[in-house]
């Protein structure tokens, strides 16, 4: 059997280049080297590239092809793990479709719907289960009256960037008074901006995956963050967080987030492995959706890698088996 050879992306255009870049290497270290020969390719907003022994290989456009010593390599896969954009909005992937190269993640569309948090939203309201928090979207070249906001949502409130990944750009405000700069941090992160209130609870990641036509819900993780939220520096700097894998949940409340986050993959057209945060209300345990990451980071200590073997998977079959499908 002849190995195939897979393009595995990485780098992107936001501040996640280096986030995608760690979740390449686990997952270049994880696929079966008799089966597949990995290309590891760069995407930055000036080149698409290849590292090579004798330096970097730009990748021809036209085609998605590399040539190496004069031997052109074509590609039969291509593995996005670029976070943000273009690997996570739609760009990467209508791209691939144009070119007929298969790929792991959501399609064009579900990857630009998802990115958009506010859409996300209006698309999963009203599956039997599911709560989303009170919010306003607001835009970058419409008013964003402070007074309006306050009068029309519940303090404290959470103000992020609608496209944003990473929580970048993201504020809590207590009061009027911090909205004017909260809404200052977010627009630098994006021309729409997602105010939402704040819900308090326990929060929860969890992984879903369809592998040879099945869908699969993994174990989920609760994150208990000594930060005030699960900001970038709860996210990425070690000791900030505690990651609970598999959570602490009983048969019961499983079962009930397996039928939603399943419905949510099913109504957006999921396609491969996505990840959906959502919180537990305090006192009550209703199920509160937060967002949807379409392609989640993949570094050895990430949330899906820890919920991959908390359900007794070998990371090498479950990211060839999404090669595979």
């Amino acid at each position: 059997m002849s190995r195939k050879n897979i393009a595995l992306l990485a780098g992107g255009f936001t501040g996640e280049y280096d986030v995608s870049v760690g979740s390449a290497k686990n997952i270049a270290a994880n696929l079966d080297a008799e089966q597949f020969n990995v290309y590891t390719i760069f995407i930055t907003r000036d080149s698409w590239f290849y590292e090579s022994d004798k330096g970097n290989i730009t990748i021809d456009k036209n085609d998605f092809s590399l040539t190496i010593d004069t031997q052109k390599i074509k590609f039969d896969f291509a593995f996005i793990t670029v976070h943000g954009s273009p690997g996570e909005d739609g760009k990467l992937q209508g791209y691939f479709d144009m070119l007929g190269i298969p790929y792991n993640t959501c399609d064009a569309t579900t990857s630009a719907i998802t990115m958009n948090k506010a859409y996300t939203k209006a698309i999963v309201h009203g599956i039997h289960g599911l709560n989303t928090a009170r919010s306003m979207q607001l835009f970058s070249n419409g008013m964003h009256d402070a007074s309006t906001v306050a009068a029309t949502l519940k303090f404290p409130l959470f103000i992020k960037p609608n496209n944003g990944g990473s929580s970048v750009g993201m504020s809590k405000v207590y009061n009027g008074a911090g909205l004017a700069a909260a809404f200052e941090n977010a627009f630098k992160e994006d021309d729409q901006v997602l105010v939402e209130e704040f819900i308090k609870g326990r929060e929860f990641s969890i992984g879903i995956v369809r592998l040879q036509g099945k869908i699969k819900v993994l174990p989920a993780t609760e994150i208990i963050s000594s930060k005030d939220f699960f900001d970038y520096e709860a996210k990425y700097t070690p000791g900030v967080s505690e990651e609970i894998t598999p959570a602490d949940l009983s048969a019961e409340q499983n079962e009930k987030i397996t039928e939603i986050v399943t419905e949510v993959y099913l109504r957006l057209n999921c396609r491969g492995m996505v990840r959906v945060d959502f919180i537990l209300l305090e006192n009550t345990g209703e199920f509160y959706f937060i967002e949807i990451n379409t392609t989640p980071g993949q570094s050895a200590n990430s949330l899906i890698p820890q919920q991959v073997r908390a359900a007794g998977m070998n990371l090498k079959d479950f990211y060839g088996d999404l090669i595979r499908r």
